[in-house]
């Protein structure tokens, strides 16, 4: 079974930018959101995929994803997904021995911005870059496909 750990924080600040690449632009859109997966087609850069993964909380998560021809994947993004499609920019910012991926989210999500990391186990230890501020890896309202149903534009902000 194919299996993915991965730990996700909000930023602070934009000290990020200083070892990140140029960025990727990605446009992924959700044909099933359901009680025990999600199946998503995504579009990142000039690749194309499809992806099954499953719907629980936490870290760790089962994920399979197969390559699909580049004018099916829009076919499917434009007529057959859930609206909003998310929209976003990775980056890709290297720091002590593990690569971070910071999305900076666009359209109904604008304004968002999440670093992920994933990790070969559950407990393996890395250093926090000063730009990671509080993880949310618990909080469903940051999965993607959660921002499709709730984007973070209607969410109330609290002080």
């Amino acid at each position: 079974m194919a299996t993915e750990i991965e730990r996700k924080f909000l930023i602070r600040g934009e000290q990020w930018k200083k070892g990140a690449d140029n960025g990727t632009l990605f446009r992924q859109g959700y044909l099933v959101g359901s009680e025990k997966a999600s199946v998503r087609v995504r579009i990142e850069g000039k690749r194309a995929n499809i992806n099954i993964k499953s719907a629980t909380l936490g870290i760790r998560r089962s994920e399979y994803e197969y390559s699909i021809p580049f004018a099916e994947a829009e076919e499917l993004l434009d007529n057959l997904c859930e609206s909003p499609l998310i929209e976003k920019t990775r980056y890709l910012v290297p720091f002590e021995g593990h690569k971070w991926e910071v999305d900076v989210f666009h359209g109904d999500n604008d304004g968002l911005l999440v670093a992920e990391i994933e990790l070969e186990h559950e407990n393996e230890s890395f250093v926090k870059p000063d730009w990671i501020a509080e993880e949310v890896s618990n909080d469903p309202r940051y999965y993607n496909v959660c921002l499709v149903k709730e984007p973070y534009k209607t969410w109330q902000v609290k002080n």
